[in-house]
């Protein structure tokens, strides 16, 4: 009779045999698990209505009689220095966070076009945050539609914002999070900036979120709305399980029960067999 260690410590309940994907208590949406060749980018064209990266959906409207989209994409391009429309897809810093290849691109011309939702039993804690090269250079230098930032003068008072709600499951409101893309309102110009790297944001506030949903203001504004161009670049969204239950792990009380309760299932399989043998013998 072979006792196997495992099973006893399975059979009197005190090892619970527990997949992966239970145990992990942190997820990160790197968008590493989304293919793509190089220098590239995915819009929705293939009328997917959104996608989806270490279990979170980022939603996408492709209207196919314009090739235009709304909401996110993915991308991998590095072009840091081609102004204009045709390179809407890159991030300023010529790639994704820490290294990586492909990050998030969000074109939210209206509150709340662009938008994530959160998987089941997660909630939001961090994420990183930069520049498209489209609104850099045009923030920079002004283009056909909108106005360099700072004016003629240097001194208007110019700023582009990013706004993040979190939206719990009723699709209320839980907690606003802001984070300026530029900001040319100080007194003194030398302070004016625009954001050229990553840089985390904190989101634990929105904690209650199901959905976070993504706004762009700028002080440059037209008759159509905004003037500036309504991208901005994420990577690295990090998300903890928000459920109580934790995953069961013995006490060293229980791990010592456990030793013991094997070794006395030993030692009464030895004692079985001595007593068998002996009898054979009479």
């Amino acid at each position: 009779m072979k006792i196997n260690f495992l099973s006893c410590l399975l059979s009197i309940g005190l090892v619970t045999v527990t997949s992966p994907s239970v145990l992990a208590q942190q997820v990160v949406v790197d968008f590493k698990d989304l293919n793509l060749p190089e220098e590239s980018f995915y819009n929705g064209s293939d009328g997917a209505n959104g996608f989806k990266s270490r279990g979170a959906f980022f939603n996408n409207s492709y209207n196919p009689t314009f090739g235009s989209w709304s909401g996110w994409s993915y991308s991998n391009t590095t072009d840091k220095t081609t102004p204009g429309f045709l390179n809407q897809y890159s991030a300023y810093t010529g790639g994704g966070f820490d290294g990586s290849s492909n990050y998030g691109v969000a074109f939210t011309f209206n509150p709340g076009s662009a938008y994530i939702d959160l998987p089941t039993d997660f909630s939001v804690k961090s994420a990183q945050i930069t520049n498209t090269t489209y609104a850099v250079l045009s923030i920079l230098n002004g283009d056909q539609f909108a106005k360099k930032f700072g004016g003629t003068s240097g001194n208007d008072p110019d700023f582009f914002l990013l706004t993040i709600t979190g939206l719990d499951a009723a699709n209320a409101p839980v907690g606003i999070v802001d984070f300026y893309l530029a900001d040319y309102r100080f007194v003194d110009n030398s302070q004016d900036y625009i954001v050229n790297t990553w840089q985390p944001v904190d989101l634990s506030g929105l904690k209650q979120a199901t959905r976070l949903s993504f706004a762009l203001t700028s002080s440059d504004v037209g008759s159509f709305g905004l003037n500036t161009p309504a991208y901005f670049a994420l990577g690295n969204l990090t998300l903890e399980r928000s459920n109580a239950t934790k995953v069961q792990e013995p006490s060293s009380a229980l791990s010592l029960l456990a030793f013991g309760a094997f070794g006395a299932s030993l030692m009464l399989h030895r004692k079985q067999k001595l007593i068998s043998t002996v009898a054979s013998f009479k």
